[in-house]
């Protein structure tokens, strides 16, 4: 037999050449794995580009109107015409208000007491009280910090337009502002980011070990030749479904209690809610996580295909959920893929149970959203998963 090498392949370039052409070649042919080198970066770019936003406007807000004067009536309006605050409606009921606030349906709730026109006429400084969701300080700093010079501007000019044109309370200085402003900076007085990103954290990490442990264990079953054995069993889809990712919830399991030890008692994150409520947050959210893994195993024909599909889902689970950026001040079509991924829901469950003490009537929503998007993904992957060998 005739051993020699090739005079073509002699030299160190043409070798190079060589296999240059079969990498060139392999990866022609793994068209998946080329689609996403080239379309994965232009399609994050463009959606990440035109969807971030740090300064949310159009922040959801309540008036307690007990005064319903133009004074009122001034500060609602100038309010809105900031661009930070959209008002939904009044209310009558503050423990209403303190409801919202707690399931995040509002941002703000802005109360006007009773005889306030009478007060600010007489120069008695009346009180404006903003009660604001500090959960995530990063949502709303930049509304609060705007709130006092835009109520004062326009009650200025509502008293020199009732005066003539000037103000003896508002020229003197000595004699302060026409009103006190009372922001309450609810669920995180202190502003402190550790109470926003902790949690966060934890359901970034879930996402991140669940999806690519459960993706790239099913594309392991195939490399590794193991999958004729698991396809030969006698078993229905979902019971392979089942065996295949119980070990994972176990590991999830684990991972959230040490996680949430370390931040309560490292990072001194309060809990003020029930602990039943998170536990069954935590369950629907690693279920969908490791269903979402089954999905993208059944699309995957590598693990590292699965990795670099992971990796494609994890992104936007970062950016687009609210844990690196607000969630409000993206534009709807992004807050619309937000919605469509699990931990988006998560983040708002934990949140507002370890901060706000919310339970299952306040969460109800999330809880609901959590449930579709599991059975959505249970739904695909069995769909997909295949008895028999291609």
């Amino acid at each position: 037999m005739n051993l020699a090498i090739p005079a073509s392949l002699c030299s160190p370039l043409a070798r190079i050449k060589a296999v240059f052409l079969k990498e060139f070649v392999q990866v022609r042919r793994d068209r998946l794995t080329l689609g996403m080198m080239v379309m994965m970066p232009l399609i994050q770019l463009m959606i990440f580009g035109f969807a971030i936003n740090m300064d949310p406007k159009n922040l959801p807000a309540l008036v307690i109107a007990e005064d319903q004067g133009r004074f009122t009536r001034s500060i609602v309006a100038a309010m809105e015409n900031s661009g930070y605050y959209d008002f939904k409606g009044a209310l009558a009921d503050p423990a209403e208000g303190e409801r919202l606030l707690k399931s995040g349906a509002v941002a703000f709730v802005v109360t006007i007491p009773a005889n306030f026109s009478r007060d600010l006429l007489r120069g008695d400084q009346p009180q404006v009280l903003i009660a604001a969701d500090a959960s995530d300080p990063s949502s709303s700093s930049n509304a609060i910090g705007q709130a006092q010079s835009v109520i004062l501007f326009a009650l200025r000019n509502e008293l020199k337009s009732m005066r003539g044109g000037t103000s003896n309370m508002l020229v003197e200085p000595m004699k302060g502002q026409p009103v006190e402003i009372i922001i309450h900076r609810q669920y995180n007085p202190e502003g402190r980011s550790q109470l926003s990103i902790v949690p966060g954290v934890i359901g970034v990490i879930l996402t991140m070990t669940m999806l690519m442990l459960t993706s790239v264990s099913m594309t392991r079953e195939s490399e590794s030749g193991t999958l004729e054995n698991l396809l030969a069993m006698p078993a229905q889809p979902i019971e392979v479904m089942i065996g295949k990712l119980t070990p994972y919830i176990l590991v999830g399991a684990v991972q959230t209690i040490i996680s949430l030890a370390a931040a309560l008692f490292l990072f001194q994150v309060p809990f003020f809610g029930n602990p039943i409520v998170l536990f069954f947050g935590l369950a629907g959210f690693i279920i969908s996580n490791l269903s979402l893994g089954f999905v993208v195993s059944t699309l995957a024909r590598s693990q590292m295909q699965a990795i670099q599909l992971s990796i494609f889902i994890l992104l936007p689970s970062i950016l687009l959920s609210g844990f690196a950026f607000p969630f409000r001040g993206m534009p709807l079509w992004a807050q619309l893929l937000g919605e469509a991924l699990p931990i988006t829901h998560f983040l708002r469950i934990i949140r507002g149970v370890m901060l706000k003490g919310a339970g299952f009537l306040d969460l109800g929503g999330e809880f609901f959203a959590l449930l579709v998007i599991t059975i959505a993904l249970v739904t695909v992957a069995m769909l997909r998963y295949r008895r028999t060998l291609d």
